[in-house]
């Protein structure tokens, strides 16, 4: 009987050991760039410069992009809300800030920044795959595409302005807040000394 004395650890087969090594690899250089938000976004842009070209050169695969379109407006309207939508919390009793004399409630994503990053780098990579299988290379009129991307891309980013103006809610913010000392507490209105 296998287990009665020895070693009784399942041998993993070489193939899920790579696996499980190359995932845990992955997971390690993905923790490592979140600090880095700049030069994530550039790998990104060089990815989508890639695939633009690809795309340019086969002179195909519109449909395909037209489909990573979809799914990078999909991706923006997760970054652009709020995490909790105002117009249920309403029902719920609880609502934004509206008075000065209001509790502070900072802007939570319903998609954060690094996972928005990520979706999208994936896409682009999923994408450029997809461009070196001529079953994906459907022939479509592509100005017609473009068109409707473009029409829907405006209808949908007037709804979140008027989201945004409505409940009043800025989903970016400009970096740490930082101080210099008690100089800055005091002339903000803080505590001052008298």
């Amino acid at each position: 009987m296998e287990g009665a004395g020895g070693d009784t650890a399942p041998t993993m087969a070489p193939l899920a050991k790579w696996r499980n090594n190359f995932s845990m690899a992955f997971q390690y250089y993905l923790d490592r760039s979140t600090p880095h938000p700049m030069e994530r976004w550039l790998g990104t842009l060089a990815a989508a410069a890639i695939y633009v070209l690809r795309v340019y050169y086969v002179q195909g695969f519109y449909i395909v992009s037209y489909g990573l379109g979809i799914y990078i407006l999909n991706l923006l309207i997760g970054f652009l809300s709020p995490k909790v939508d105002p117009e249920l919390e309403v029902l719920d009793g609880g609502s934004l800030p509206t008075k000065e004399s209001d509790e502070f409630k900072p802007f939570v994503r319903r998609l954060p920044e690094f996972k928005f990053w990520y979706s999208i780098t994936k896409a682009f990579c999923v994408a450029f795959l997809m461009t070196f299988f001529s079953v994906f290379d459907v022939p479509v009129f592509w100005p017609i595409l473009l068109c409707y991307w473009i029409v829907l891309f405006v209808l949908t980013m007037k709804r979140q302005i008027m989201h945004m103006i409505k409940y009043k809610y800025v989903p970016f913010s400009f970096g740490k807040q930082r101080y210099s000392g008690k100089n800055s507490i005091a002339s903000s209105g803080g505590m001052s000394r008298d």
